[in-house]
């Protein structure tokens, strides 16, 4: 058993690469330029998501209860479309300061739980490459596999889940190396 306090460099270390990665991804590399489309006729459409007063929030559209699911009006409305979920963010720029401090946050968060598990199941001395799997295993189910959901229940588009899904085994596999090589001998 590995104490977590002996783990705080490949933590470290493992959430600015896995960071600095998801930079060099999402800004250098063209593959996720095709994830969002534009809307047809962008002006008029949030034109009347503002005079609607649509605020920050979650939305489905045509909403219903469960109870309402059934009901011919319901029926009717999704028939005829569009039948979707849409986000909102709040008014203004993005946060990039903020969205970019939370993913951080966020990769560390799954650092410190790969070492956690890592180091309750690999003691110390033990080779990179059995390091290499708990590790590369426990993140991937954080980077890569907690994305499938974004499919199932969020509608998102399986090809962009497919690529989100490869970000994370990129992600799980430079944190899986980190934690190898740097593994208390």
């Amino acid at each position: 058993m590995v104490a977590l306090t002996a783990l705080w460099i490949p933590i470290l270390l493992s959430a600015v690469i896995v960071f600095v990665a998801s930079s060099i991804i999402h800004m250098v590399l063209p593959y996720h330029r095709s994830d969002y489309k534009k809307l047809p006729d962008e002006d008029k459409v949030t034109a009347a998501l503002r005079s609607a007063g649509v605020t920050r929030g979650m939305y489905v559209f045509p909403y219903c209860t469960h109870k309402e699911m059934k009901s011919p009006e319901i029926l009717e409305k999704q028939k005829q479309g569009p039948v979707g979920a849409m986000i909102v963010f709040p008014s203004g720029p993005p946060n990039m300061p903020k969205y970019l401090l939370t993913w951080f946050v966020y990769c560390l968060v799954v650092a410190i739980f790969t070492a956690y598990l890592t180091g309750r199941t690999t003691p110390s001395g033990t080779v990179y490459l059995a390091v290499f799997r708990v590790a590369g295993a426990v993140a991937f189910m954080a980077y890569g596999v907690g994305q499938v959901v974004n499919g199932i229940w969020r509608g998102m588009p399986w090809g962009t889940v497919i690529k989100e899904v490869f970000d994370g085994l990129a992600y799980s596999l430079l944190t899986a190396g980190t934690f190898g090589w740097l593994w208390p001998k």
